[in-house]
C-alpha cells in the first residue's frame, strides 16, 4: 500500500510534484529538517494532517555533538524558559519530517522541551526515498542499535546544556521509535519513563539488532506505556503477550509498566497525515501519553 505511487494530496504536502523525489529532492528535504512529509508515506492525507503553530515557541534544527559526529535534530520548546521536563520523541522509519516536527511542537505546547533526533542520517535519507522496500533495505536495516543508543545518549547531553531538566526524562516514539523507546528505557537509567505507540516487541537478531524488547523487558529503569492496535497485522497480539510476561518478571519498572490496546486500531494510526489515522484511538492514546509522563515525573 505505502509503495505506491504519490497522490495528489502527497504532492500538495510535500510541495512539489511527487516524482521529484530523487537525489534533488532528497538535498531540499535535508536542508530543512521538520519539513515536508517523507516520499514513501504516500499516500498522505492533507484533510486530516494536524498543524501546531509555532507561536511561543522555540523551533528549528540544531546540531548535536555525537564523538564529533553532527546530527542533526528538530527541537521545540516554550521559548525563553529553562528547566524545561525533557522528552526524546523518535520517528518511524520515516525520519524526522512534519509530522514529527509537529508531534515535537504538540510536547512543547505542554511544556517540555521536545527533541526529535535524526537517527538515519549516518545511513541514509529517509525521507527521500520513494520506494518503502528500497528505503527499509538501504537505510533502516543497516542502523545499529547500538549506533541508536549513543544517538540518544548525546541528545539528552544536549538538552541538559541547552534549558533542559535531564533529571526528568521521558521518552516516545512511532513504529520504529516504539521499538527503540522500550531499548532506550532499558539503556539508560535517566529514562523516568517512555511512552511505545505500536513499536515491534519481538523479531530476528543480528549484529546490529542483538535484543528486542522482549529480550530486555525486565531490564526496564523507567516504565513503559505500550500504545497498540489489536488490528495491526505487523504486530500479532501473543507478542504483546508474550512482553507482558517478560515484563511481569522484571524490574519495579517492568512491572509498573502497561499496554492499552485500541480494538479496531491498525498500525500507525497516531500518524494523522496517512489513511492508518485513527482520530479516537490517537486522541486517547496522547491524552494517556500525557498523563503518563505526568505520573512517573517526567511533567
Amino acid at each position: 500500500m505505502l509503495e505506491q505511487d504519490m497522490t495528489r494530496d502527497a504532492e500538495a504536502l510535500l510541495g512539489g510534484r511527487a516524482d521529484q523525489a530523487g537525489p534533488t529532492r532528497r538535498t531540499a528535504l535535508k536542508a530543512a529538517l521538520g519539513a515536508g512529509y517523507a516520499a514513501a508515506a504516500a499516500p498522505l492525507m492533507a484533510q486530516t494532517a494536524i498543524r501546531t503553530p509555532s507561536d511561543g515557541l522555540t523551533v528549528g534544527e540544531v546540531m548535536i555533538d555525537v564523538a564529533g559526529f553532527k546530527m542533526p535534530a528538530y527541537r521545540a520548546a516554550p521559548a525563553g524558559k529553562t528547566g524545561l521536563p525533557v522528552v526524546l520523541v523518535l520517528s518511524e522509519i520515516f525520519g524526522v519530517h512534519e509530522y514529527i516536527a509537529d508531534t515535537a511542537r504538540r510536547f512543547a505546547k505542554a511544556g517540555y522541551l521536545a527533541i526529535a533526533p535524526e537517527l538515519f542520517v549516518r545511513q541514509g535519507d529517509a525521507q527521500g526515498y520513494g520506494e518503502m522496500a528500497k528505503l527499509i533495505a538501504e537505510v533502516i536495516s543497516q542502523v545499529p542499535d547500538a549506533q541508536v543508543m549513543g544517538d540518544l545518549d548525546a541528545t539528552v547531553k544536549w538538552a541538559a546544556a541547552n534549558g533542559g531538566d535531564t533529571s526528568k526524562l521521558g521518552i516516545t516514539g512511532f513504529c520504529w521509535g516504539g521499538r527503540q523507546v522500550w531499548l532506550y528505557s532499558a539503556h539508560n537509567p535517566a529514562v523516568k519513563a517512555g511512552v511505545a505507540w505500536y513499536g515491534r516487541l519481538v523479531g530476528q537478531q543480528n549484529a546490529l539488532t542483538p535484543k528486542n524488547p522482549v529480550d530486555v523487558a525486565g531490564q526496564l529503569h523507567g516504565p513503559v506505556l505500550g500504545l497498540y492496535g489489536a488490528a495491526d497485522t505487523g504486530i500479532p497480539l501473543d507478542t504483546v503477550d508474550k512482553m507482558k510476561s517478560a515484563l511481569a518478571g522484571g524490574s519495579a519498572a517492568a512491572k509498573a509498566s502497561t499496554f492499552v490496546v485500541y480494538p479496531d486500531a491498525p498500525h500507525a494510526f497516531h500518524a494523522d497525515y496517512r489513511p492508518s489515522f485513527r482520530k479516537e484511538p490517537a486522541e486517547d492514546g496522547w491524552k494517556r501519553a500525557l498523563a503518563w509522563f505526568k505520573q512517573h515525573g517526567v511533567a
